[in-house]
């Protein structure tokens, strides 16, 4: 796909966008059940079922996947799928491109060994190789945009305005 079509496929969707806001808010869902037999969830991707369980630094297996990584291979793929529309929009040609995170945690926080030890990545690292003969000013853009329109970058860094967590009973 070259800028044109890529231009020509977004065009109408931009215009309802523009013309109608309120239909460029869409709510996208995860849903999972907990296994009964171990320390999992069962989490539907829409493609399969993926089983995230305890990493292996919490006591986990290392069979079920682990939703830290689950989390960094998201950004990978939101941030891959962004470098390479970004790119094709204002005319970068990549010959390969990679895209790696890494993620940084404390487990003493998760396990609560220590109060003061943060739950959580206290450091993430996302990382862009490409190969292109495009000039330095152009990388530069590319990846200023590409941070500005990664949707899972940008959640990761600045949080969503509002995150709501309710329990109830079945």
């Amino acid at each position: 796909m070259d800028s044109t079509q890529l231009r020509a496929m977004q065009a109408p969707i931009k215009e309802r966008y523009k013309a109608d806001p309120k239909s460029a808010y869409i709510t996208l869902k995860a849903k999972g059940s907990i296994d009964n037999e171990g320390i999992a969830c069962k989490v539907e991707t829409g493609r399969a079922l993926a089983v995230a369980g305890l990493h292996p630094a919490t006591g986990g297996s290392g069979l079920e996947l682990c939703s830290g990584d689950m989390l960094l291979e998201a950004l990978v793929a939101c941030a891959g799928v962004t470098l390479k529309s970004v790119a094709t929009a204002i005319d970068i040609p990549l010959k390969a491109g990679f895209v790696s995170a890494e993620g940084d945690l404390d487990f003493r926080g998760t396990l609560g060994v220590d109060k003061e030890a943060p739950v959580g990545f206290a450091e993430i690292r996302l990382r862009f190789d490409v190969d292109t003969d495009a000039p330095q000013e152009k990388l530069d853009q590319l990846l200023k945009l590409t941070e500005r329109y990664c949707v899972v970058y940008q959640t990761v860094k600045s949080g969503p305005k509002a995150f709501h967590v309710s329990m109830q009973r079945v």
